[in-house]
Protein backbone atom coordinates (compact mmCIF):
# COMPACT_ATOMS: atom_id res chain seq x y z
CA UNK A 1 0.00 0.00 0.00
CA UNK A 2 1.31 3.42 -0.90
CA UNK A 3 2.13 5.97 1.77
CA UNK A 4 -0.87 8.07 2.88
CA UNK A 5 0.32 11.49 3.83
CA UNK A 6 -1.75 14.68 4.24
CA UNK A 7 1.35 16.70 3.36
CA UNK A 8 0.00 19.90 1.84
CA UNK A 9 1.73 23.23 2.31
CA UNK A 10 -0.63 25.59 4.11
CA UNK A 11 0.99 28.45 2.24
CA UNK A 12 -0.47 27.07 -0.98
CA UNK A 13 -3.92 27.09 0.57
CA UNK A 14 -3.60 30.65 1.80
CA UNK A 15 -2.67 31.89 -1.66
CA UNK A 16 -5.81 30.56 -3.31
CA UNK A 17 -8.22 33.47 -3.75
CA UNK A 18 -11.99 33.34 -3.89
CA UNK A 19 -14.01 35.19 -6.50
CA UNK A 20 -17.54 35.68 -7.75
CA UNK A 21 -19.74 34.54 -4.88
CA UNK A 22 -23.49 34.67 -5.23
CA UNK A 23 -24.94 37.83 -3.70
CA UNK A 24 -28.47 36.47 -3.46
CA UNK A 25 -28.07 35.99 0.31
CA UNK A 26 -26.79 38.16 3.11
CA UNK A 27 -23.26 36.99 3.82
CA UNK A 28 -21.73 36.82 7.26
CA UNK A 29 -18.79 39.08 8.00
CA UNK A 30 -16.63 36.18 9.20
CA UNK A 31 -15.39 33.76 6.52
CA UNK A 32 -15.53 30.04 7.29
CA UNK A 33 -13.05 27.53 5.90
CA UNK A 34 -14.28 24.45 4.08
CA UNK A 35 -12.69 22.35 6.83
CA UNK A 36 -14.68 24.12 9.54
CA UNK A 37 -17.88 23.98 7.49
CA UNK A 38 -17.56 20.20 7.21
CA UNK A 39 -16.81 20.00 10.93
CA UNK A 40 -19.93 22.04 11.69
CA UNK A 41 -22.04 19.74 9.54
CA UNK A 42 -20.81 16.57 11.26
CA UNK A 43 -21.06 18.08 14.75
CA UNK A 44 -24.59 19.38 14.23
CA UNK A 45 -25.83 16.09 12.78
CA UNK A 46 -24.20 14.02 15.54
CA UNK A 47 -25.88 16.25 18.10
CA UNK A 48 -29.21 15.99 16.29
CA UNK A 49 -29.19 12.21 15.81
CA UNK A 50 -27.53 9.71 18.15
CA UNK A 51 -27.35 7.10 15.41
CA UNK A 52 -24.75 9.19 13.52
CA UNK A 53 -21.13 8.23 14.15
CA UNK A 54 -17.74 8.72 12.47
CA UNK A 55 -15.09 6.15 11.73
CA UNK A 56 -11.82 6.17 9.82
CA UNK A 57 -8.07 6.48 10.14
CA UNK A 58 -6.96 9.06 12.75
CA UNK A 59 -10.41 10.66 12.99
CA UNK A 60 -10.55 10.55 16.79
CA UNK A 61 -7.55 11.31 19.02
CA UNK A 62 -5.59 12.99 16.22
CA UNK A 63 -8.64 15.08 15.21
CA UNK A 64 -8.44 13.80 11.63
CA UNK A 65 -5.59 13.92 9.13
CA UNK A 66 -7.01 17.20 7.79
CA UNK A 67 -8.66 18.27 11.10
CA UNK A 68 -12.17 17.94 9.68
CA UNK A 69 -13.17 15.93 12.77
CA UNK A 70 -11.39 18.27 15.19
CA UNK A 71 -12.92 18.21 18.68
CA UNK A 72 -15.52 15.55 17.95
CA UNK A 73 -13.80 12.72 19.86
CA UNK A 74 -13.54 14.84 22.99
CA UNK A 75 -17.21 15.79 22.69
CA UNK A 76 -18.77 12.45 21.73
CA UNK A 77 -16.28 9.84 22.91
CA UNK A 78 -14.94 6.50 21.66
CA UNK A 79 -18.28 4.97 20.73
CA UNK A 80 -19.20 7.63 18.20
CA UNK A 81 -15.79 8.78 16.88
CA UNK A 82 -13.80 5.66 16.13
CA UNK A 83 -10.18 5.34 15.05
CA UNK A 84 -9.59 2.39 12.74
CA UNK A 85 -6.58 0.44 11.51
CA UNK A 86 -5.24 1.21 8.03
CA UNK A 87 -7.63 -1.14 6.26
CA UNK A 88 -10.21 0.50 4.05
CA UNK A 89 -11.81 -2.81 3.20
CA UNK A 90 -12.19 -3.57 6.89
CA UNK A 91 -13.64 -0.36 8.25
CA UNK A 92 -15.80 0.32 5.19
CA UNK A 93 -17.33 -3.13 5.63
CA UNK A 94 -18.01 -2.45 9.30
CA UNK A 95 -19.61 0.89 8.39
CA UNK A 96 -21.87 -0.68 5.76
CA UNK A 97 -22.93 -3.37 8.24
CA UNK A 98 -23.76 -0.68 10.79
CA UNK A 99 -25.91 1.08 8.18
CA UNK A 100 -27.74 -2.21 7.53
CA UNK A 101 -28.48 -2.31 11.26
CA UNK A 102 -30.03 1.17 11.30
CA UNK A 103 -27.10 3.37 12.30
CA UNK A 104 -25.85 6.30 10.19
CA UNK A 105 -22.09 5.94 9.75
CA UNK A 106 -19.82 8.60 8.27
CA UNK A 107 -16.93 6.63 6.80
CA UNK A 108 -13.86 8.79 6.16
CA UNK A 109 -11.21 7.78 3.67
CA UNK A 110 -7.95 9.62 4.28
CA UNK A 111 -7.78 9.78 0.50
CA UNK A 112 -10.38 8.53 -1.95
CA UNK A 113 -7.61 6.92 -3.96
CA UNK A 114 -7.70 4.12 -1.40
CA UNK A 115 -11.46 3.79 -1.47
CA UNK A 116 -10.61 1.33 -4.24
CA UNK A 117 -9.53 -1.04 -1.47
CA UNK A 118 -13.15 -0.94 -0.28
CA UNK A 119 -14.91 -0.83 -3.66
CA UNK A 120 -16.70 -4.15 -3.11
CA UNK A 121 -18.40 -2.80 0.01
CA UNK A 122 -19.22 0.56 -1.57
CA UNK A 123 -20.75 -0.88 -4.76
CA UNK A 124 -21.83 -4.48 -4.15
CA UNK A 125 -23.00 -3.93 -0.58
CA UNK A 126 -23.92 -0.27 -0.02
CA UNK A 127 -25.10 0.80 -3.50
CA UNK A 128 -27.06 -2.32 -4.48
CA UNK A 129 -28.66 -3.58 -1.29
CA UNK A 130 -31.74 -1.33 -1.20
CA UNK A 131 -32.64 -2.42 -4.74
CA UNK A 132 -31.81 -6.10 -4.20
CA UNK A 133 -33.85 -6.18 -0.99
CA UNK A 134 -36.88 -4.68 -2.77
CA UNK A 135 -36.64 -1.64 -0.55
CA UNK A 136 -36.52 -3.58 2.72
CA UNK A 137 -32.94 -2.62 3.69
CA UNK A 138 -32.00 1.06 3.42
CA UNK A 139 -28.29 1.90 3.65
CA UNK A 140 -27.89 5.38 5.19
CA UNK A 141 -24.12 5.82 4.94
CA UNK A 142 -21.77 8.62 3.88
CA UNK A 143 -18.35 7.91 2.38
CA UNK A 144 -16.34 11.13 2.53
CA UNK A 145 -12.79 12.44 2.28
CA UNK A 146 -10.34 14.24 -0.04
CA UNK A 147 -10.60 13.48 -3.75
CA UNK A 148 -8.62 14.60 -6.77
CA UNK A 149 -5.25 16.32 -6.98
CA UNK A 150 -3.44 17.70 -3.95
CA UNK A 151 0.15 18.97 -4.23
CA UNK A 152 3.28 16.89 -4.68
CA UNK A 153 1.75 13.56 -3.72
CA UNK A 154 1.98 11.84 -7.13
CA UNK A 155 -0.32 9.45 -8.95
CA UNK A 156 -1.54 7.27 -6.10
CA UNK A 157 -2.93 10.25 -4.17
CA UNK A 158 -4.15 12.54 -6.94
CA UNK A 159 -7.00 10.91 -8.81
CA UNK A 160 -10.53 12.25 -9.25
CA UNK A 161 -13.23 9.64 -8.69
CA UNK A 162 -16.21 11.75 -9.72
CA UNK A 163 -16.84 9.79 -12.90
CA UNK A 164 -16.16 6.42 -11.24
CA UNK A 165 -18.82 6.73 -8.55
CA UNK A 166 -21.28 8.70 -10.69
CA UNK A 167 -21.39 5.70 -13.02
CA UNK A 168 -22.99 3.50 -10.35
CA UNK A 169 -26.77 3.33 -9.71
CA UNK A 170 -27.62 3.24 -6.00
CA UNK A 171 -25.09 5.92 -5.09
CA UNK A 172 -25.57 9.66 -4.78
CA UNK A 173 -22.41 11.64 -5.49
CA UNK A 174 -21.67 15.20 -4.34
CA UNK A 175 -18.65 17.41 -4.95
CA UNK A 176 -18.68 20.63 -2.89
CA UNK A 177 -16.73 23.74 -3.84
CA UNK A 178 -17.38 26.42 -1.22
CA UNK A 179 -17.92 26.24 2.54
CA UNK A 180 -21.65 26.67 2.02
CA UNK A 181 -21.65 23.78 -0.45
CA UNK A 182 -19.68 21.64 1.97
CA UNK A 183 -21.92 22.18 4.97
CA UNK A 184 -25.27 22.04 3.20
CA UNK A 185 -24.45 19.02 1.07
CA UNK A 186 -22.82 17.00 3.85
CA UNK A 187 -25.75 17.60 6.23
CA UNK A 188 -28.13 16.46 3.48
CA UNK A 189 -25.94 13.40 2.89
CA UNK A 190 -25.96 12.39 6.56
CA UNK A 191 -29.76 12.64 6.68
CA UNK A 192 -30.28 10.79 3.39
CA UNK A 193 -31.51 7.17 3.52
CA UNK A 194 -29.21 6.12 0.68
CA UNK A 195 -25.41 5.78 0.30
CA UNK A 196 -23.77 9.12 -0.51
CA UNK A 197 -20.21 9.66 -1.73
CA UNK A 198 -18.91 13.11 -0.73
CA UNK A 199 -15.87 14.03 -2.83
CA UNK A 200 -14.01 16.91 -1.15
CA UNK A 201 -10.71 18.50 -2.18
CA UNK A 202 -7.65 18.69 0.03
CA UNK A 203 -6.53 21.99 -1.48
CA UNK A 204 -9.80 23.65 -0.50
CA UNK A 205 -9.93 22.54 3.14
CA UNK A 206 -8.12 25.60 4.49
CA UNK A 207 -9.72 28.12 2.15
CA UNK A 208 -12.19 30.59 3.74
CA UNK A 209 -15.47 31.45 2.04
CA UNK A 210 -18.16 33.84 3.22
CA UNK A 211 -21.30 32.04 4.42
CA UNK A 212 -24.86 33.33 4.60
CA UNK A 213 -26.64 33.59 7.93
CA UNK A 214 -28.93 30.86 6.66
CA UNK A 215 -25.98 28.53 6.03
CA UNK A 216 -24.65 29.08 9.54
CA UNK A 217 -27.89 27.77 11.08
CA UNK A 218 -28.30 24.19 12.31
CA UNK A 219 -31.15 23.50 9.87
CA UNK A 220 -29.30 24.42 6.66
CA UNK A 221 -29.24 21.70 4.00
CA UNK A 222 -28.77 21.81 0.24
CA UNK A 223 -30.76 19.55 -2.08
CA UNK A 224 -29.01 17.01 -4.26
CA UNK A 225 -29.30 17.50 -8.00
CA UNK A 226 -29.47 21.29 -7.82
CA UNK A 227 -26.58 23.21 -9.37
CA UNK A 228 -25.60 26.77 -8.45
CA UNK A 229 -24.98 29.52 -10.97
CA UNK A 230 -21.82 31.02 -9.50
CA UNK A 231 -21.62 33.74 -12.14
CA UNK A 232 -24.23 34.81 -14.67
CA UNK A 233 -23.29 35.45 -18.29
CA UNK A 234 -24.69 35.56 -21.79
CA UNK A 235 -21.98 34.44 -24.19
CA UNK A 236 -20.95 30.93 -23.08
CA UNK A 237 -21.83 28.38 -20.40
CA UNK A 238 -18.98 26.90 -18.35
CA UNK A 239 -19.93 23.83 -16.28
CA UNK A 240 -17.68 22.62 -13.46
CA UNK A 241 -17.63 21.13 -9.96
CA UNK A 242 -15.35 21.08 -6.94
CA UNK A 243 -11.98 22.76 -7.34
CA UNK A 244 -12.47 23.06 -11.10
CA UNK A 245 -14.99 25.78 -10.20
CA UNK A 246 -12.08 27.93 -9.03
CA UNK A 247 -10.35 27.43 -12.38
CA UNK A 248 -13.52 28.35 -14.25
CA UNK A 249 -14.15 31.47 -12.18
CA UNK A 250 -10.59 32.71 -12.67
CA UNK A 251 -10.93 32.24 -16.42
CA UNK A 252 -14.34 33.95 -16.39
CA UNK A 253 -12.85 37.00 -14.65
CA UNK A 254 -10.16 37.27 -17.32
CA UNK A 255 -12.67 36.82 -20.14
CA UNK A 256 -14.93 39.50 -18.66
CA UNK A 257 -12.10 41.95 -19.22
CA UNK A 258 -12.22 40.98 -22.90
CA UNK A 259 -15.97 41.54 -23.13
CA UNK A 260 -16.93 37.85 -22.91
CA UNK A 261 -19.39 37.01 -20.13
CA UNK A 262 -19.30 33.39 -18.99
CA UNK A 263 -22.15 31.75 -17.11
CA UNK A 264 -20.35 29.54 -14.58
CA UNK A 265 -22.38 26.61 -13.25
CA UNK A 266 -21.13 24.80 -10.14
CA UNK A 267 -22.78 21.38 -10.33
CA UNK A 268 -22.40 20.60 -6.60
CA UNK A 269 -24.05 17.23 -7.26
CA UNK A 270 -22.74 14.76 -9.87
CA UNK A 271 -25.40 12.10 -9.35
CA UNK A 272 -28.15 13.20 -9.61
CA UNK A 273 -26.94 15.71 -12.21
CA UNK A 274 -28.84 18.97 -12.66
CA UNK A 275 -29.14 18.89 -16.44
CA UNK A 276 -32.10 21.30 -16.38
CA UNK A 277 -29.91 24.17 -15.19
CA UNK A 278 -27.35 23.37 -17.88
CA UNK A 279 -30.07 23.24 -20.54
CA UNK A 280 -31.54 26.60 -19.49
CA UNK A 281 -28.10 28.19 -19.62
CA UNK A 282 -27.31 26.73 -23.04
CA UNK A 283 -30.62 28.06 -24.33
CA UNK A 284 -29.38 31.51 -23.34
CA UNK A 285 -25.70 31.35 -24.34
CA UNK A 286 -25.78 28.75 -27.17
CA UNK A 287 -22.22 27.65 -26.29
CA UNK A 288 -20.77 25.35 -23.64
CA UNK A 289 -17.43 24.32 -22.16
CA UNK A 290 -17.05 21.78 -19.36
CA UNK A 291 -14.14 21.87 -16.87
CA UNK A 292 -13.01 18.99 -14.64
CA UNK A 293 -9.84 17.72 -13.01
CA UNK A 294 -10.52 14.11 -13.97
CA UNK A 295 -9.28 12.24 -17.01
CA UNK A 296 -10.93 12.92 -20.40
CA UNK A 297 -12.12 9.41 -21.27
CA UNK A 298 -15.64 8.66 -19.94
CA UNK A 299 -15.61 11.71 -17.66
CA UNK A 300 -18.26 14.05 -16.28
CA UNK A 301 -17.78 16.37 -19.25
CA UNK A 302 -18.33 13.42 -21.59
CA UNK A 303 -21.63 12.68 -19.86
CA UNK A 304 -22.80 16.28 -20.14
CA UNK A 305 -21.91 16.38 -23.84
CA UNK A 306 -23.77 13.11 -24.43
CA UNK A 307 -26.90 14.41 -22.73
CA UNK A 308 -26.74 17.57 -24.80
CA UNK A 309 -26.56 15.47 -27.97
CA UNK A 310 -29.55 13.39 -26.91
CA UNK A 311 -31.80 16.30 -25.88
CA UNK A 312 -33.49 19.27 -27.56
CA UNK A 313 -30.65 21.39 -26.16
CA UNK A 314 -28.52 20.13 -29.04
CA UNK A 315 -30.44 22.43 -31.38
CA UNK A 316 -29.62 25.40 -29.14
CA UNK A 317 -25.89 25.02 -29.73
CA UNK A 318 -24.20 27.31 -32.25
CA UNK A 319 -20.90 25.43 -31.95
CA UNK A 320 -19.66 22.05 -30.71
CA UNK A 321 -19.33 21.49 -26.97
CA UNK A 322 -15.76 21.51 -25.66
CA UNK A 323 -14.20 19.66 -22.71
CA UNK A 324 -11.34 20.89 -20.53
CA UNK A 325 -9.95 18.04 -18.42
CA UNK A 326 -6.88 16.75 -16.67
CA UNK A 327 -4.19 15.18 -18.83
CA UNK A 328 -4.73 11.55 -19.81
CA UNK A 329 -1.81 10.32 -17.67
CA UNK A 330 -1.26 9.26 -14.06
CA UNK A 331 -0.41 12.35 -12.01
CA UNK A 332 3.32 13.19 -12.29
CA UNK A 333 5.29 13.80 -9.10
CA UNK A 334 7.42 16.66 -10.47
CA UNK A 335 5.80 20.02 -9.67
CA UNK A 336 6.30 21.39 -13.18
CA UNK A 337 4.61 18.37 -14.77
CA UNK A 338 1.88 18.25 -12.13
CA UNK A 339 0.87 21.81 -13.00
CA UNK A 340 0.54 20.85 -16.67
CA UNK A 341 -1.49 17.74 -15.87
CA UNK A 342 -4.33 19.77 -14.36
CA UNK A 343 -6.67 22.18 -16.14
CA UNK A 344 -5.59 25.82 -15.74
CA UNK A 345 -7.37 29.08 -16.49
CA UNK A 346 -5.43 29.48 -19.78
CA UNK A 347 -6.83 26.11 -20.88
CA UNK A 348 -10.35 27.38 -20.27
CA UNK A 349 -9.55 30.60 -22.12
CA UNK A 350 -8.34 28.60 -25.11
CA UNK A 351 -11.45 26.40 -25.07
CA UNK A 352 -13.81 29.38 -24.89
CA UNK A 353 -11.95 31.05 -27.76
CA UNK A 354 -12.18 27.88 -29.86
CA UNK A 355 -15.91 27.45 -29.21
CA UNK A 356 -16.82 31.07 -29.88
CA UNK A 357 -14.70 31.18 -33.03
CA UNK A 358 -16.76 28.25 -34.39
CA UNK A 359 -20.04 30.12 -33.91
Amino acid sequence: MALKSPAVAMGILSRITRRSFSTSKVLSSKPVTVRDALNQAIDEEMERDESVFVMGEEVAQYDGAYKVTRGLWKKYGDKRVIDTPITEMGFAGIAVGAAFAGLRPICEFMTFNFSMQAIDHIINSAAKTFYMSAGAVPVPIVFRGPNGAAAGVAAQHSQCFGAWFSHCPGLKVIMPYSSEDAKGLLKAAIRDPDPVVCLENEMLYGVPFPMSDEALSNDFVLPFGKAKVEREGKHITVVCAGRATETALQAANTLAGQGIECEVINLRSLRPLDFDTIARSVAKTHHIVTVEQGWPSCGIGSEICARLMESPSFFELDAPAWRVTGADVPMPYAASLEARALPRPPDVLAAVSAVLSNA
